[in-house]
């Protein structure tokens, strides 16, 4: 088995219109999915992201330069993550298509993860 990151990008305020039911559910659906992945032992980890964008580091002629990441107000952030275990890239994908986050300008980007040795 490999592991799987599934990012879920958004923009967080798409999420300012929501009503506290609607948000409800989707939060909802999200620990029934979590569940359902760690029932069958493909869940490895995973977890909701600050909506700040965060601090992006980067090294410019050799000196770390630290900013603010994208603001949530306008920018499409990392708004959580999951770690999934497939067996293969279509085993990936077919976990992925089962998360609720896709749909309403909202995306997954699905990676495999090198194992460090």
């Amino acid at each position: 088995m490999s592991t799987y990151l599934l990012l879920l990008h958004e923009t967080p305020a798409d999420f300012a219109l929501l009503t506290p039911a609607a948000m409800q559910e989707i939060v909802a659906a999200h620990r029934a999915y979590a569940a359902r992945l760690a029932e069958r032992g493909l869940l490895a980890g995973g977890e909701k992201l600050s909506d700040d964008g965060g601090r992006h580091i980067r090294s410019r002629d050799g000196r770390p330069v630290i900013t603010d990441g994208p603001y949530a107000e306008t920018h499409e952030v990392i708004g959580g993550f999951y770690l999934v275990r497939a067996a293969s890239l279509a085993e990936a994908e077919a976990l992925a298509l089962e998360c609720p986050h896709r749909g309403g300008g909202r995306w997954i980007e699905l990676r495999k993860v090198d194992e460090m040795q």
